[in-house]
């Protein structure tokens, strides 16, 4: 391990030590919420309407609307990651429509993540999967830690998360994230996004991620993922490390293989 990396998680290690014990209260109530499926409860529809009930009497100053508080569809999607405990549902909810409203992710645009999106760090894949997901597209080559404001990097992150759930066909509700590890090198690490990365998927996209692939990870990346396993716990479950053949030959077809997946 070079001297910089040894840097770099010695750095990150200090970070995280002092918010350990909150992720892993995290990763312990998330165990169930990474589930590929959650069984529907007979009850649904009549605890839809209780949350709704109780949001409109004690959070009056959340908005309404697309992914407020009265939005039928959101509520029922944190019931089935919080296993229909209303309480629990309420709480992130609340957490999560308070987030949606203060980082403006009704007002992301094209035009503002330009800066982040020219770098080609990140896109979502014009087609879906074979399995009829939507895929994001990471290259973390590509992102150099300060470049660019952090604001930036996390408006990118959010709007192609919005953009790939936008995608989603009739009966699908999650997606497939690719990390292109080639070239991914010391410098293109950065525990502070990760910690960002790790938020969002949690507390305000919870249960989105189907699988994770990390494709063709060179020797460096490794003890970056050991450090980094044991933090995300139950989401580490998701990741799938291949090869560019692997990905060629199960997830897409010849017509739809992403342009820097092809031979």
């Amino acid at each position: 391990m070079s001297i910089r990396l040894s840097s770099t998680l010695f750095a990150a290690s200090i970070n995280f030590k002092n918010s350990k014990s909150i992720y892993t209260d995290r990763s312990r109530s998330c165990r169930f919420s990474v589930r590929s499926c959650v069984s529907d409860s007979p009850n649904a529809n009549k605890l839809v309407l209780e949350v709704k009930e109780r949001l409109a009497k004690d959070c009056t100053s959340l908005p309404i609307g697309k992914n407020g508080r009265d939005d039928e569809e959101m509520i029922l999607w944190f019931l089935k990651d919080r296993r229909f405990s209303v309480d629990e549902a309420i709480g992130k909810l609340t957490k999560a429509i308070k987030w949606r409203h203060e980082f403006k992710v009704n007002e992301l645009s094209e035009d503002s993540v330009k800066a982040a999106a020219e770098t080609g760090k990140a896109y979502v894949h014009g087609f879906l999967d074979v399995k009829g997901r939507p895929v994001v597209i990471v290259a973390p080559a590509k992102h150099i830690p300060g470049l660019l404001d952090p604001i930036e990097d996390e408006k990118l992150c959010v709007f192609l998360l919005e953009k790939a759930l936008s995608k989603l066909p009739a009966g699908q509700h999650k997606i497939l994230g690719i990390f292109d590890l080639r070239g991914f090198g010391s410098q293109n690490a950065d525990l502070k996004f990760l910690t960002f990365l790790f938020d969002v998927f949690y507390y305000y996209y919870p249960s989105r991620l189907d699988e994770v692939l990390f494709v063709d990870a060179p020797f460096i990346f490794q003890p970056i993922w050991q450090f980094t396993k044991p933090v995300v716990k139950s989401y580490a479950s998701l990741v799938k490390f291949c090869s560019v053949e692997t990905v060629r030959k199960e997830y897409f077809t010849e017509e739809t293989i992403p342009s820097n997946f092809r031979s």
